[in-house]
């Protein structure tokens, strides 16, 4: 029995039922029969490059269509919007518009499985798990979806099936029924368009004996015939148009409306979250690390700020996040402040985030930012709710001599190891910040370190003692050697060293400068592997300091 399950990464399920206009407020939940056999074909034309439905899609269709599928519904809450439409005509001197109501399923982390109590051959099974993996978006095409097939025997939640109506059957209470669009049997179909293709042609018969038809005879046959599409997969590639508009429908030939039972609050209107709910939510999607990319409007890469711009344009960036996650009012979010609700700096120094502009395509342009905390065994505060959304809404940023901002967009978000899963050419990159996931001991300066206090010949505050107290700041391993790049024998460490010393620059917002204006090259060893990100130093949380590691 094929079975998938369907997710939402925006959280929203955005559809109308058929018969009812968007701004009704009605919402189609579960996703309607009719509706997933049109996105798989859909599907096939737009992913798999099909120029017509194969043999084998249209008998994957026909057998699907041949039983009413079984849901099991995640809770969800009916949610909208209102806004004025403008509808490009003037009145007056200005725009007329119109208001219109956008209505969702507010799915959030739910996801949705639908069995097809059927059973399909090896061929078909294999285009199936095929196009319900290639699956984009369910309903409006801001309904995107992340769907994979998962075992036959797996057991559907009793208590949150929606199943269609048997005869005779009666539900107590706690129970509703629905209506939903669903493909009758292509057999039904067949009989059904012979019949009705028949009884059409009878206005118009082919002259009897050796006569000819006439030409406005054949045209006037096939003008009859047009409303009926010769199988029930033809008609599921019908759009609105055709079966509307040219043809008079007042519903898709090959559909049928259909009563499913499904459970009373399986979509309800739910009342807003108190805070203290919305606290537990927050503590319970704690996650590492964001990760954001620059862009500029004309696409040009040269455009983007310069890596020795890093310290200045992560400041930017944590300049904009504090605003965002205070909305106007008080900051209470310690993981991008550093700061408690008192506003005194937190104790534990490197907690909160770090905004870490990248250059990962090697052209030495930043083109990306990662926010991230410290792992959570090394005491770090991961980013709650209140950091995400302000992550997440970054739109823009600015650079120094350019006449455009910058375009921001989130990319990804999760634990710092899922950075590995980058596709090329940042591959490369992204492991020599993270290092191999065992943790190397071997690490070069990637961005200058800059000593945190005046530097002595002797004593704690060496530049190897500064360098010593960083790592067990930051609860890391032991320091062992400190290589200086400039005095290295490697041609390629000294021309690092000459590269590194453009990239100091001071804060000027929110710290004061470091005791001296200067950075090192350096190439350090630890006693015991670590991972990466690894920086230390004055400006580590914006950026300077970053070290990538040898063994990548």
């Amino acid at each position: 029995m094929p079975t998938i399950e369907i997710r939402f990464p925006g959280g929203r399920y955005h559809a109308t039922p058929w018969g009812h206009h968007v701004n009704e407020g009605q919402i189609e939940w579960p996703p309607c029969p009719w509706r997933l056999l049109r996105a798989l074909i859909a599907t096939g034309f737009a992913k798999q490059h099909w120029l017509e439905l194969p043999d084998v899609a249209r008998s994957l269709i026909e057998r699907l269509a041949s039983v009413l599928p079984t849901y099991e519904l995640p809770p969800v809450s009916a949610a909208h919007s209102r806004h004025y439409m403008p509808t490009g005509e003037l009145s007056k001197g200005s725009e007329k518009s119109t208001l219109v109501f956008d209505t969702w399923a507010n799915v959030e982390d739910g996801v949705i499985k639908v069995r097809w109590d059927c059973e399909l051959d090896e061929e078909q099974l294999t285009l199936f798990a095929r196009l319900v993996e290639s699956l984009g978006y369910l309903g409006r095409s801001e309904s995107w979806v992340e769907a994979s097939g998962i075992p036959d025997d797996f057991e559907l939640a009793v208590d949150r099936l929606a199943a269609p109506l048997q005869d005779g059957e009666i539900r107590g209470p706690g129970w509703e029924q629905i209506s939903l669009m669903a493909a009758v049997p292509a057999e039904a179909y067949a009989r059904w368009s012979e019949e009705r293709a028949t009884d059409a042609l009878k206005e118009h018969p082919l002259p009897e004996g050796k006569k000819k038809p006439t030409k406005a005879l054949l045209k006037k046959r096939d003008q009859v015939l047009a409303p009926y599409p010769p199988d029930l997969a033809d008609c599921l590639q019908k759009d609105t148009a055709w079966w509307k508009k040219q043809h008079n429908w007042s519903q898709p030939p090959g559909s049928q409306r259909v009563l499913y039972w499904r459970r009373a609050n399986s979509l309800v209107v739910a009342a807003s979250r108190d805070r203290s709910q919305r606290n537990r939510k927050r503590v319970e999607h704690r996650i590492e690390a964001m990760l954001l990319s620059l862009s500029t409007p004309s696409r040009n890469s040269s455009a983007l700020p310069h890596v020795t711009r890093t310290l200045p344009q992560a400041e930017l960036i944590h300049r904009v996040l504090v605003s965002r996650a205070g909305r106007g009012g008080k900051v209470d979010c310690p993981e991008i402040t550093g700061q408690n609700e008192h506003g005194k700096p937190l104790r534990e120094g490197h907690q909160h985030a770090h905004v870490l502009p990248l250059d990962l395509d090697g052209d030495l342009h930043l083109d990306h930012v990662l926010v991230f905390t410290t792992r959570a065994e090394q005491g770090g505060l991961l980013l709650g709710e209140i950091a995400q959304q302000a992550v997440a809404g970054l739109r823009k940023t600015w650079t120094k001599g350019r006449d455009a901002d910058l375009q921001v967009s989130l990319i990804g978000r999760g634990p710092l190891d899922s950075l590995r899963h980058l596709p090329d050419p940042l591959t490369p990159a992204i492991n020599q910040l993270l290092g191999p996931a065992n943790g190397t001991t071997d690490w070069i300066s990637a961005t200058p370190f800059v000593p945190p206090r005046y530097l002595k010949r002797n004593g704690k505050n060496t530049l190897e003692g500064q360098i010593a107290s960083e790592l067990a700041s930051r609860g890391l391993p032991e320091l062992v050697s400190v290589e200086l790049l400039d005095q290295s024998d490697s041609d390629s460490d000294r021309e690092r060293a000459r590269t590194l010393r453009h990239h100091v620059r001071v804060r000027r917002h929110g710290g004061g400068a470091p005791p001296l204006d200067v950075g090192f090259a350096l190439k350090i060893e630890l006693a015991c592997p670590c991972p990466g990100p690894l920086l230390l130093g004055y400006g580590s949380h914006f950026g300077l300091g970053l070290f990538q590691a040898l063994d990548e």
